[in-house]
């Protein structure tokens, strides 16, 4: 992990600071940046969220789809827990715990817009940091990188109507064309140009496109980060009023993550993989393409929205989660392996 990504968690945090600081320092120069949109998708952060994303998704060789069948089983199991259980079980948690349990300390007004960003935040199956993950748990990297381009190929078609069903079931109001332009702007337009990059890179040789991706690595955070100043300028009077919010929208991520990456992680073990596929495997199906979920929040429901706060706090807590899981299961190797025959 470089420095950026070992320390994300360090960044946001003081991403939060000056945010919080900007916004209440020069309210009106982040007003006039919150003004600058067409069709309701912010020019600036348009922007930032492809400087975001591109890169990541230049590492994405959708020419892998054909090693899928060599880890069949591994990849079932992801996909079962990607697309069938994590945003569903997370529609549930943002049930139980924002409108029922927490109900009480959350602003009324924001509750369905918390819950919308906790969705978008599951719907999205993480992309760029999984390659971290698998390497830190010595995960089979064929695995991984078939697993990711039929994630992202699944997504490029799947997100939108996922989204809206959930947001249905929520009973939440579906911004239909708002949900379309997000995910043209932020899935099929960014694949699209990546992949054209990535082969004119790869024509050029693999030393070419390996110093390409060292150079523009520390984009993406880079970007990530810009937004969550823009972000958390908007989002200070809420955060400086309310800080308990942070910690309340945290506990149901928590739970999804602890619980996705359990459920993958045994039933790999049940079906007889290995275990540098179930490694990967449980990190797929725990952890989320966040920067996906913070453009699609801040598209749909705007800067100031709960939706948009509630996928900042997947951001904050996404790395020292996930490395927790790639200590726990690195741990756990003897044990996994004991139940096999």
């Amino acid at each position: 992990m470089n420095l950026f990504e070992r320390y994300l968690t360090v960044w946001v945090f003081l991403c939060i600071i000056v945010g919080v600081l900007l916004g209440q320092a020069f309210p009106s120069a982040v007003q006039a940046v919150g003004a600058l949109e067409v069709a309701k998708v912010n020019l600036p952060v348009g922007f930032l969220i492809w400087v975001m994303i591109i890169p990541m998704l230049l590492k994405v060789d959708f020419g892998a789809l054909h090693q899928v069948r060599q880890h069949a089983k591994g990849i079932g199991v992801t996909l079962f827990v990607n697309w069938l259980v994590k945003p569903f079980s997370m529609a549930f948690l943002g049930w139980l715990f924002i409108r029922t349990l927490f109900a009480q300390w959350l602003p009324a007004e924001q509750l369905d817009s918390y819950i919308a960003g906790l969705i978008l935040l599951a719907a999205a199956p993480c992309t760029a940091m999984v390659f971290v993950w698998s390497r830190l748990t010595n995960g089979d990297p064929l695995f991984t990188l078939s697993q990711v381009a039929l994630n992202d190929s699944i997504m490029v078609v799947a997100f939108a109507p996922l989204v809206a069903l959930l947001l249905g079931v929520a009973s939440i109001s579906v911004p239909w064309d708002t949900l379309f332009t997000s995910v043209v702007l932020y899935i099929v337009i960014p694949v699209i140009l990546a992949q054209l990059a990535r082969r004119a890179l790869l024509a050029k040789g693999q030393a070419a496109f390996d110093a390409v991706m060292e150079k523009i690595g520390p984009w993406s955070i880079s970007a990530l980060l810009l937004t969550l100043v823009l972000l958390f300028a908007f989002q200070g009077k809420a955060i400086i009023d309310q800080p308990l919010v942070i910690a309340l929208l945290a506990v149901p991520i928590l739970i999804q993550v602890f619980f996705n990456s359990a459920l993958a992680y045994w039933l790999n073990r049940q079906l007889g993989e290995k275990h540098n596929v179930a490694c990967p495997s449980a990190l797929i199906g725990a952890s989320n393409f966040f920067e996906l979920a913070v453009a699609a929040a801040i598209s749909l429901y705007g800067f100031e929205s709960g939706a948009a706060l509630a996928t900042v706090v997947g951001v904050l807590i996404e790395v020292p989660v996930m490395l927790l899981v790639v200590r726990v299961v690195n741990a756990s190797k003897g044990w996994y392996e004991q139940g096999q025959a």
